[in-house]
């Protein structure tokens, strides 16, 4: 069911527009999850649109680089929920969901409505929340939209996308309130000094146990041919590290197509 539209950009702010209601939503569907530790569970997908980061790699561009939407109330968005009876499991994503306040307001009517909560988010905002399972991917320095790898221009972004993509403060609460799993994008080998070393922050900054299973390395790629390039590689380097490899099971089976 998809409620796309037109409209300015939400992309560089976390406050929401003033003049409208409700969240911006770009998308919303039923579908697996593809990646994480539930990768196979049928849920719903409620795709916020803005973020405040630019990945160079981004697999939803509609709701960052042109970040487009429907202004839906929180009823409304509940309401198309519940049609899908099958599914009792939603997975609120983006963009960067936490951005808009309302978020907390959804979470809190979806969980009252009886609804496991995954929130997929990069780690850079801290919200009070009714969620279930923090899947939380923080932004590697591979993933810096650099003149060479922009898709939509010459680099305006890195340096903005390079101070926000890790918050050691927002990753360190979402740790120590919900369940979590932190998710890793592997672009290359390159990637691992990174990984590691935000691990052993967060592990001498946070009170909560950070286990290497509640580490995932997963493949960088929208499509299919993109992925048999970083499939390989994610999972040897999983499994030399003792991290756990998640699939991306959606591009698998569907390729890049919308709404999966």
């Amino acid at each position: 069911m998809p409620v796309r539209s037109d409209v300015d950009s939400v992309d560089d702010s976390t406050d929401d527009d003033p003049s409208e209601t409700g969240l911006p939503i770009n998308e919303l569907f039923y579908s697996l999850q593809g990646e994480g530790t539930l990768a196979g569970m049928p849920s719903v997908f409620i795709r916020t649109s803005g973020c405040n980061l630019r990945c160079w790699f981004c697999d939803s561009y509609h709701t960052s680089w042109e970040p487009t939407h429907a202004w839906l109330d929180i009823e409304t968005i509940v309401d198309r929920v519940i049609e899908y009876e099958q599914a009792d499991h939603v997975v609120v994503t983006g963009g960067e969901p936490l951005m808009h306040e309302q978020t907390a307001e959804l979470l809190e009517e979806l969980s009252d409505a009886g609804y496991h909560t995954t929130v997929e988010t990069n780690g850079t905002i801290y919200r009070d929340a009714a969620i279930d399972l923090a899947s939380i991917s923080p932004k590697l320095a591979s993933s810096t939209p650099t003149p060479a790898k922009d898709p939509d221009g010459d680099g305006e972004w890195a340096q903005r996308h390079e101070k926000r993509r890790i918050n050691l403060e927002a990753l360190s609460q979402l740790i120590e309130h919900y369940e979590f799993q932190l998710k890793f994008v592997i672009t290359n080998r390159d990637d691992m000094p990174e990984i590691n070393q935000v691990i052993d922050q967060l592990r001498q900054q946070t009170a909560v146990p950070i286990r290497d299973s509640d580490v995932l390395l997963m493949p960088e790629g929208a499509t299919r041919d993109r992925l048999s390039e970083t499939r390989q590689v994610t999972a040897e380097i999983a499994m030399e590290h003792g991290y756990q490899y998640t699939p991306r099971l959606h591009v698998d089976l569907w390729n890049d197509a919308p709404e999966t």
